[in-house]
Order: structure tokens, then C-alpha cells, then sequence
């Protein structure tokens, strides 16, 4: 097979750069010059394993539309930009046939899988790229599946803490608490507890110091009524590389179904791991 061509947005933010990185590496796919950028950003280039990448920014998008499509055929789109982008940049997408695996977390969720389903394109769209975590959560949609209301007259605190530069809350701890709810256990996202001090992450927290810049950790509490019980679900990451993993698996299961017509079709990670 052909390596698949793959245009990484978000440059030169530390995900993307991170995905591109990996890309390149990876003899399955080939990167596209090109990369849609944020408005903050000065920069008309950047450098990824010693090639130019340009830098297209938002006000320049439009007029840029036969430049990327020039560059490649057929491609697939990541996007790893910046919450307040994810829609805007989704339509984009959709409104130019450009099939996109969205790892941006943020924006408004139904409205970007609404306007996937009334495309002609697909996406692969998930809070969470890593392949375990997304495991992890199978089995938490398992359970509320299966096992309604079991945790019920429980308690849930749900702490997780990111680098300062996440500006929302993690899509993966909403994400768990819906499946909590389902298990019975009353809980909102904004009563989720969001740490973004590196001081507190530090020294409360225990977050290794070369990792404040780029980690997720997660602690889902919960406490039965009496107190007399408790259940802890933790997953700490440090680093960033297990979320470009699951990525590149995404973009092969993307590519895959775009070549076999998938039209309108919103895929997630689960969807990515079960290879359905």
C-alpha cells in the first residue's frame, strides 16, 4: 500500500508537533508541507525531522484551500489546534471534503459531530488518544451498559490535573463522568476539580517536575454513603507520546474506511480499537 499523506494542524503547538514528529518517522505515512495555525501565531513556517512546514493562518485559510488540496490527492487531516478552534475548524473541513481525525478537546461536541453527519466526509473524533485510556473506558461503558446504578448512594470526585496551557477540562474525565452517572453516582462536569498550577501539581500532587509542561493525571473517587468504602480509578501519564500512538492507528482506520466510501460517518477511538 501507498504511504498515506497526512496533514498535522496545530503547529507549532507541542502535540502537533509531537504527531508530526512521529509521522514522519513512520514509513506508513508521508507529511504534508502544510499546517493550519492558530491566530497567535507569528511564525510562517516551522520545522518538523529537518523539513519546512508552512504555516497557514486563520485569515489566509480560505484563500489556502486549492494550495492544500494541491498538495495531496488524498490525505488525512489531524487536528491538534485549540478548543476554541474545534468547530470552526471542523467545518472547514467539512465543507471541503477533508476527512480529519479531531484530537482537540473542547468546543461544542454535538454541534461538531452534527455537522460531520451532514457532510460528505468522516472523521474519527475522540476526547482521548491514547489507546488505553481508551480501553479503560470501554470497559467503564461496559459496565453502565451492563451494570446500571451499581455504584448508587456512592459519592464521585473526579480530580484531574494537566499542564498550564490546557485551557479546558480534560474531555476524558466529562467523558467518565457520564459513565458514573449511569452507575448511579450523581455528579456534573463543572463539579470536576481542574488543576492547572504547577506549584500544586508539584508539591500537592507529586507530578515529576519534567513532566508539568506535559501530563494527564486522573483520580476517580468513589465513597459510599456510610464511608466505610471506597473505589480509586487513577491513570497517570507523563509525556505526551501516548496519545500520538493511538493517533496514527486513527489515521490508518480513517483511511481505510474514506477509501471505502464512509460518507457522513462519525468513528471513535473505541471504533479505532475494535478495527470495526
Amino acid at each position: 500500500m501507498d504511504p498515506i499523506k497526512v496533514m498535522v494542524n496545530g503547529l507549532p503547538g507541542n502535540m502537533a508537533k509531537i504527531v508530526a514528529d512521529e509521522v514522519v518517522q513512520d514509513q506508513r505515512f508521508i507529511l504534508i508541507p502544510l499546517s493550519l495555525t492558530g491566530p497567535e501565531i507569528t511564525e510562517s513556517e516551522v520545522t518538523v525531522a529537518g523539513s519546512a512546514i508552512q504555516l497557514i493562518h486563520p485569515d489566509n485559510r480560505d484563500t489556502s484551500v486549492d494550495t492544500i488540496k494541491s498538495a495531496a490527492r488524498e490525505f488525512i487531516t489531524v487536528d491538534f489546534t485549540h478548543p476554541s478552534a474545534v468547530n470552526g475548524n471542523a467545518a472547514f473541513y467539512c465543507t471541503h471534503d477533508l476527512p480529519f481525525v479531531m484530537g482537540t478537546t473542547g468546543g461544542e461536541r454535538d454541534r461538531l459531530e452534527n455537522r460531520v453527519k451532514t457532510s460528505a466526509t468522516a472523521a474519527v473524533i475522540a476526547p482521548n488518544m491514547a489507546k488505553q485510556i481508551v480501553g479503560f473506558q470501554a470497559m467503564m461503558a461496559y459496565a453502565s451498559e451492563n451494570f446500571p446504578n451499581l455504584f448508587e448512594g456512592y459519592s464521585l470526585e473526579v480530580n484531574e490535573s494537566h499542564q498550564k496551557g490546557k485551557a479546558d477540562t480534560s474531555g476524558t474525565a466529562k467523558a467518565m463522568v457520564k459513565y458514573f452517572n449511569l452507575l448511579g453516582t450523581p455528579y456534573e462536569e463543572d463539579q470536576i476539580v481542574k488543576e492547572r498550577d504547577p506549584e500544586k501539581q508539584k508539591d500537592s500532587w507529586g507530578i515529576p517536575e519534567e513532566y508539568l509542561t506535559g501530563h494527564g493525571w486522573h483520580t476517580y473517587t468513589l465513597t459510599s454513603a456510610d464511608r466505610t468504602v471506597q473505589f480509586k480509578f487513577v491513570h497517570n501519564v507523563n509525556g505526551r507520546k501516548i496519545y500520538a500512538g493511538g493517533t496514527l492507528d486513527a489515521i490508518v482506520y480513517l483511511f481505510a474506511k474514506v477509501q471505502a466510501g464512509a460518507s457522513g460517518k462519525v468513528f471513535s477511538m473505541i471504533d479505532v480499537l475494535k478495527g470495526v
